[in-house]
């Protein structure tokens, strides 16, 4: 137990944002300004403590550390936090991308920008709460929660299609957490606890494994999200502002990857095992189906919606895989994807500032007068096709490395991925970049400014650094990747064991 709970002012040090904003008047003189830099200095603050974190965290230990715990709503309901080497980079994944959400809000958001920053930072609380909670019931409140702001910020300042691609996605994934709030409540009457510390070592029955892991991949899956309910998140993605593509891109498809590590994974290994086929079976459809939908786009947001949820395929085959190679490039893969897309993103939205519209045909030739801009992109663009080189490269590599010894055959099927990923990539990039320059609003175009070298350079710095240099990362997790793999290979095992014992 730690003396100076870090965790919880990391969570809840956003609210202390919010509580300013409300009191800031939007009809000032200076109250636009105010409401930025207040929303700024907050998610700085918020990021650099976090950092504290990872100063403080110790890689050999692979349980939680950092531990906060006080008596809740009572019943065994408990206040529970702690972070362990999978959990502590999305804390920092979180906190990270939040500053750069604020800066590409700064001109674009016009209505409402209060109400607006109120949403991200609440959204911020309640995405570190996720990642940091150890009772279930406190990970489901955060894990729902979540949806409250992203609801809103789709809704109010999205597209024109708005209302239908917020209540899509707010329909989607609540109607899948129904199921696992049903699966909390079996937990609880059979373990007698909702620690997840706790759960994390009980042995639940064979069969109700099967039903308990069911009702956590409804949930997760639409997370993800994985083929085929992955349909609101194409709609989500065009509507959203930027700074909504950024975080949901980076952050909040990654609650379902983590979950299927911490429960799915960790607490229902039987069920996992049997399953991992079904899994397999929904990764592969989803690299090769998504990308050949990504190839046929015409509007940018759309084609990187969709290559989010091909990348997200690699995701979960790494997790079922169930070795040390898939799992680590499961983890490394999210946390690339997080930089990268909300990268991207950030890059479409840089030109949809200048030119208002996301049509890919509107584009050409722009490194005739936005070369810097053409280099940033094409990073990205590099690291998204999986580049050697590039973060892209080693999560893609590692999982597939882990397939490969799971099932051979889907690694195989897996890897046209590879190649389609470059081919709706760079055919993505050649139509906006390259060329000659003949449009004619296009030719008044300015390259980057200050603040959106602000915005993307220190990505393309992490993109680069963690593709030649994963260290950081691997140090991290390979403790509690290790640990929960032990538990996982001995639970086969000891069923093995049984069912030999019963034969």
């Amino acid at each position: 137990m730690t003396d100076w709970p870090i965790l919880s002012a990391v969570t809840f040090l956003p609210m202390v944002g919010v509580a300013l904003l409300l009191l800031t008047r939007e009809d000032s003189p200076y109250g636009r300004r105010n409401i930025l830099n207040v929303s700024l200095l907050t998610t700085v603050f918020t990021f650099v403590l976090s950092l504290f974190i990872w100063g403080g965290f110790d890689y050999s230990n692979p349980g939680f550390q950092m531990l906060e715990k006080h008596e809740w709503l009572g019943t065994g309901i408990s206040y529970h936090l702690g972070v362990d080497g999978i959990s502590m980079l999305f804390v920092i994944l979180s906190t990270f991308l939040m500053p750069f959400c604020v800066l590409a809000s700064w001109h674009s958001v016009e209505k409402n920008l209060k109400q607006y920053m109120i949403a991200f930072l609440l959204l911020e609380v309640f995405m570190v709460g996720v990642f940091v909670s150890l009772d279930i019931v406190l990970f489901y409140v955060f894990f729902e929660a979540g949806l409250i702001p992203m609801f809103i910020i789709i809704g109010v300042w999205g597209g024109k299609d708005r209302v239908y691609a917020s209540y899509k996605f707010f329909l989607y994934t609540l109607l899948g957490s129904v199921l696992m709030l049903l699966a909390i409540m079996a937990m609880y009457w059979q373990a007698g606890t909702t620690d997840i510390t706790e759960l994390l070592a009980y042995n639940f029955p064979a069969h109700m494994q099967t039903w308990l892991w069911l009702a956590f991949f409804a949930s997760f899956a639409v997370k993800m999200p994985m083929w085929p309910v992955h349909t609101w998140l194409p709609d989500a993605h065009v509507q959203a502002p930027t700074a909504g593509s950024v975080i949901l891109a980076g952050v909040l498809l990654k609650l379902g990857g983590y979950g299927f590590i911490r429960f799915s994974l960790a607490m229902f290994p039987l069920a996992s095992d049997y399953f991992a086929s079904f899994v397999f079976a929904l990764s592969v459809i989803a690299i090769i189906y998504t990308s050949l939908v990504a190839m046929m786009q015409d509007d940018m947001k759309k084609l990187i919606a969709y290559s989010s949820v091909a990348h997200m395929g690699y995701v979960t085959m790494g997790i079922f895989a169930a070795n040390a190679q898939g799992l680590q490039g499961a983890i490394f893969q999210m946390l690339s994807h997080g930089i990268v897309s909300g990268a991207l993103f950030l890059c479409v939205g840089v030109v949809y500032d200048r030119l208002h519209t996301r049509e890919i045909a509107a584009y050409g030739g722009l490194v005739n007068n936005m070369p810097k801009y053409a280099v940033v992109f094409m990073v990205f663009t590099m690291a998204n096709v999986g580049l050697p080189g590039t973060s892209g490269f080693v999560g893609e590599i590692m999982t597939l490395l882990g397939v490969f010894r799971a099932n051979t055959w889907v690694a195989l099927f897996a890897t046209t991925g590879v190649i389609l990923s470059a081919s709706y990539a760079l055919w993505l990039y050649r139509r906006m970049i390259f060329g000659a320059l003949e449009k004619e609003s296009l030719k008044a175009l300015l390259d980057l400014s200050g603040r959106e070298k602000l915005l993307l350079y220190p990505l393309v710095i992490l993109t680069i650094f963690f593709g030649v240099y994963p260290a950081p990362i691997f140090d991290v997790t390979a403790a509690s990747v290790d640990a929960l793999l032990n538990q996982y290979s001995a639970a086969l095992q000891a069923a093995q064991s049984v069912a030999l014992m019963a034969n």
